[in-house]
């Protein structure tokens, strides 16, 4: 399995010749989708994670490749003609050699004056998880690697960290980052590669582009 970063809150998984997306939104440069994608995976509507021209140019490359998402995610991208899957916390997925577990059911809260609306987290082949904007650890699982959010107006580091000593994952890196100068990255990393050695891990630094093998 190749985990790659991409910008922001973006992942691509690429396993036995087949590839997977998960969150390709506003802050992510143009997606190379091929006739290899597998599957897209989508957590939640907030168009930092996804927006209808990332998703054409994905279905362009691969037509009638399968989405996944939460209830707002169907309802977001229908207004777009675009069929979205709905699931769930508590739902599991078989597609093309990807097994997807889905945990959580809500967004992280941002300020009482925002609704909180449905966010699912994704455990991919019971290897690799995803939690969108949500701090929602998966049950009964040993996480190998584990996408860690870095900054974001919904969250404070104090709960990344104990998110990641929750999990406690073999490796970690970090994801939604956009919002943060060099300096912030540089204080995030540290923090979570601090919390992710607590459980015996090792934090990875990645930049977009970068990639874990497993």
């Amino acid at each position: 399995m190749r985990i790659t970063k991409l910008e922001h809150a973006a992942v691509v998984i690429e396993e036995g010749g087949r590839t997977l997306f998960i969150d390709p939104g506003k802050f992510t440069r143009p997606v190379a989708a091929d006739a290899s994608t597998s599957a897209v995976v989508i957590t939640h509507l907030h168009d930092d994670h996804w927006t209808p021209e990332q998703v054409e140019r994905i279905r362009t490359a691969k037509t009638g490749v399968p989405i996944f998402g939460p209830a707002g995610v169907v309802a977001a991208a229908a207004a777009y003609g675009i069929d979205v899957t709905p699931v769930e916390a508590g739902d599991a997925v078989s597609v093309d050699g990807f097994e997807l577990r889905f945990f959580g059911g809500e967004h992280a809260v941002i300020h009482r004056s925002i609704p909180v609306i449905d966010n699912v987290g994704v455990l991919v082949n019971e290897r690799f998880y995803y939690g969108g904007d949500s701090f929602a650890a998966p049950t009964g699982v040993a996480v190998e690697v584990l996408a860690v959010p870095a900054g974001a107006p919904w969250m404070k580091i104090a709960e990344a960290m104990d998110y990641v000593e929750a999990v406690a994952p073999s490796q970690s890196f970090p994801t939604h980052e956009m919002l943060l100068s060099d300096a912030g990255k540089a204080l995030s990393n540290a923090r979570i590669a601090w919390s992710t050695e607590q459980g015996g891990g090792t934090f990875r630094a990645l930049t977009p582009g970068d990639s874990i093998e497993l």
